[in-house]
């Protein structure tokens, strides 16, 4: 019954967290990575030409500060606009909440937060603006930011995540129980050798 469960935390886990950041990150082909914002400068715009074949194109940002905000789900750090032909296409807040910072490289300790701005799903061609700027969360050291586009990028299935979740849930539980309920069998007295009948320490009854 461990190994059963043991699977079924697995399985939970990849579909439940490994599907959707794979989805999210991975998928699909990177378009470019563009700087917007260094500190003590301003937020620039990034127009880029998107064709029909790009579509549809994941929006990431990533955002580097000089120590770990303190975020809030009310609160959005950054906002995002995506416009073409006057026409806005994607509209975010963004407050990088429950997401895990990395580090760029041993040399540039700075965390480096991610979060997934969605979709652009239906492309037409032409050049699209991509415009960033800060939110209503104060008391954020803001180093950089960086915009990610992904042409082909897919869209994670919504029904993973609490099946995943729930998988999760139910192969811990089994497993901590099996593990307890190893420890509390009672031992088979066949499996214990038999007693000595003669010479020292044997049994005298």
């Amino acid at each position: 019954m461990r190994s059963l469960f043991l699977l079924i935390l697995l399985a939970g886990t990849g579909l439940g967290i490994v599907y959707p950041w794979a989805a999210t990150n991975f998928s699909g082909r990177e378009i470019g990575l563009y700087r917007v914002y260094d500190r003590g400068g301003a937020f620039r715009p990034v127009d880029v030409a998107l064709a029909s074949a790009d579509a549809p194109v994941r929006v990431l940002v990533d955002l580097t500060t000089h120590a770990p905000p303190v975020v809030k789900p009310a609160r959005a750090i950054l906002t995002i606009t995506a416009s073409t032909r006057g026409q806005t296409v994607l509209a975010e807040a963004l407050n990088f909440y429950d997401t895990t910072p990395r580090e760029r490289s041993p040399q540039l300790p700075d965390p480096i937060f991610r979060d997934d701005a969605g979709l652009i799903r239906e492309v037409q061609p032409g050049t699209y603006r991509f415009s960033i700027d800060k939110g209503d969360a104060d008391n954020v050291q803001i180093k950089s930011v960086d915009l990610i586009l992904r042409a082909g990028g897919i869209e994670a299935d919504g029904r993973a995540q609490p099946i995943g979740l729930s998988l999760m849930a139910i192969g811990f539980i089994g497993l901590v129980l099996s593990l307890r309920s190893g420890r509390n069998r009672p031992q088979n007295p066949n499996s214990q050798p038999p007693a000595r009948r003669w010479g020292r320490g044997a049994d005298q009854s």
